[in-house]
This record gives structure tokens, sequence and C-alpha cells, in this order.
């Protein structure tokens, strides 16, 4: 079974029982998660000598999947599962390393003056990425590395990608935004104050700039947000969708610490959610860069959700009081990412490893939110 149709899995809701044979510390750490996925995990190790014990968890009534890190452990295990009985079972083409990088692309609405928008969700790492396309041109913001993705999808429905954009250097997964831009010959935007390492060239993108798309004059207005990172920056786009990188997501809010610097932006944080975001239009339709949780998503697999209704159901957007706002951002940090500090230095093109390396680095769960 492909990542592609596990997800499709997900997103439609449908059964599936996972044999999840990794160690216990990974699948503690990170699994697939579903309405109706059921997951149940007993290491490669102990089941080397025989399924018989671990049969008796496992339904005879719905679709089974074996997952491993990489897929040779799940071959084999699919194997002797099926030679003790049990017929409807496959393992994960790829592993869980291939579940990491799948992207599925969602349609999220039209453009006024014509165009429409993509979210590329990321479901087994939590990211989310986007194209904007109008008159043959597109623009696209926060990608992930798996660069080609975007170019297909663009070559798919036409378009020329002129623009690349990062709301923010990010720590979490490897932005393909530069090799976007290098393999089509697009303009790279990056927030200046996040780039004051970075070794390549970029075009400054700062509050106020507006970035053209097509001939049709779609505008993605930058709009400076900072408090994930002192660079932060969210986009308007068609006065109708923010775009608000880590800043503001469904359920929480972004952690102001991946530079070392929480005590020191947790007040830019308030700054860009309880007045930047409250002088906006609570119709905008806030298309965040990361899902925390997978009942996050909506029906059709999107992510997203007005503005107004997170000011009125999000705790991150409702403590009046200032000390306990910067109580509850700095005190309830969860873990930081795998390898997030070379994750920064990649992003910034000071090291470069090779493809294997930078998939091990972004092994892990997603870690952007305040809990």
């Amino acid at each position: 079974m492909t990542a592609t149709e596990v997800a499709n899995r997900v997103i439609n809701k449908n059964e599936l029982f996972i044999l999840d044979v990794r160690n216990q510390s990974e699948f503690k750490d990170w699994k697939i998660e579903g309405e109706n996925i059921e997951v149940f995990n007993s290491p490669y190790f102990d089941l080397l000598d025989g399924v018989e014990e671990v049969m008796v968890h496992i339904p005879t009534d719905r679709e089974v999947l074996v997952v491993c890190a990489k897929e040779g452990s799940s071959v084999l295990i699919a194997e002797m599962l099926y030679e003790a009985g049990l017929t409807a079972v496959s393992y994960l083409k790829g592993g869980m390393k291939a579940w990491s990088e799948h992207l599925e692309p969602v349609k999220i609405g039209d453009l006024d003056k014509g165009g429409s928008i993509y979210q590329f969700v990321r479901l087994g790492k939590g990211c989310l990425s986007y194209m904007v396309v109008t008159n043959g041109e597109a623009a696209v913001i926060d990608s992930t590395r798996m660069t080609d993705v975007y170019i297909d999808f663009a070559d798919h429905i036409g378009a020329q990608i002129t623009h690349v954009l990062d709301t923010h250097l990010h720590a979490d997964h490897i932005s393909g935004g530069r090799q976007i831009a290098e393999k089509t010959n697009a303009t790279y935007w990056l927030p200046p104050k996040d780039a004051t390492e970075v070794t390549f060239e970029y075009q400054p993108l700062e509050g106020g700039n507006v970035v053209t798309i097509g001939n049709t004059a779609i505008d993605i207005q930058a709009l400076y947000s900072p408090g994930h990172t002192i660079g932060s920056t969210s986009f308007v786009v068609d006065h109708k969708y923010l775009l608000s990188g880590d800043i503001l997501f469904i359920d929480s809010i972004g952690r102001p610490d991946l530079a070392g610097l929480a005590e020191d932006w947790v007040g830019d944080l308030r700054e860009t959610l309880y007045r930047r975001y409250r002088e906006l239009s609570d119709e905008l339709i806030v298309l965040p860069s990361h899902f925390m949780i997978i009942e996050e998503l909506n029906n059709d697999g999107s992510v997203a959700k007005k503005l107004g209704t997170l000011f009125a159901e999000n705790h991150g957007l409702n403590i009046a009081d200032d000390k306990e706002f910067r109580s509850m951002v700095t005190g309830n940090l969860p873990p930081q990412p795998n390898a997030y500090q070379e994750i920064r230095e990649t992003n910034m093109g000071k090291i470069t490893p090779d493809n294997e390396q930078q998939r091990e680095m972004e092994i892990g769960p997603n870690r952007c939110a305040v809990r």
C-alpha cells in the first residue's frame, strides 16, 4: 500500500488497522493517525519467532497494514501474517519515511479575478504549503524539500512558477524554496530579519511588500508578524486568505523559542496575535503552515478556518492577562524538533546534507506549537 493510498483513507475517514512494528520509543513519538485508523504497536524483534501472540490483537474484518521505519521489516511481518491465515494484509511501501514525505494537494478555493489557491498537506509531518495560481503563473509558499511535487503540479495545471516565498526561516523542516527557485528561474523571497546569516542571494520580503503574479494582479501582501521568529511574515492573498506561517494555527499558536529567544520574542508574538491580527477582517480564511492534530483537518482534507472563528475558539487568542500569556507560552513548550539547529543551518545554506541525511533530520512529529 502506498503513502497516497493511506492518505486517501485518512482523509476519507476509512477504516484501517495498522500494526506498527517499530520500537516503542519511535512509536510513542510519532505514528500514523486518522479518525478511523486503529494502531497497535508490537516491535519487530518480538515477532521474529512467530506472530501467533499478536494475532489476537488483529481484526479479521478490516484491512491490515504493517508499518516499519523503511519497509523491509514490514514486508517480512506481513508475509508471516499472511501465512498465519490473514489474507487482507499489506505493508507500507517505503515505510514511515515515505509517509513523512507524502504531500496531498487540496484545492482551497478560487480567486476573485480568476485563479486558485492550493494547499499541500504533509499528513505524516503536519506541514502545510501552498500554491497560488493565476493567469498561467504560480507562487509557492512555505514549500517542503520535495520540490518535484510542486514543479510537477504546476506543469500539470499549465502554470509557470515565478515566485517562491518562505514566511520565515523554518526550523522543523527543510525548505525547498531556494531549490524550486533555482530549477524554475523564479524569484525567491525571504524575510530579511530571518536571513542575516544566509549564504545565498534572495529578495527581501518585508511588511508592505506586494508580490504580484499573473497579469490579473492578484496581490500577495506581506504582513510583518514577528513572534515565532523575529522575521515572521504573514501573507494576505486576494483580500480573502491569511497565510499565517507558524504564528497562528487552528488549535494553537506558534512557539517563540526555536532560536533560543522565547523570553525576548513572546512580546512580539502577543503583539502580532492580539493587535496586528485583530486589525484584520474576521472573514479572512486562516491557512497556517502546520497542523498539530489530525482533528484539525476538514472533511475535504484541508486545514483552514475563518480568523473570527479562531478568535472565538483558539485558547491562545483569548488570554487577557499579559503575564498569564507569557507564562503559558514560555512554560508549555514541547521538546525541540528533531535536529532543529541543523535544519536551520541547512535553510541558511551553511550546510548541505545529502538526501538521506535530510530525511533523517526531519523524522519525527511536528513541534512548532505551544501546547
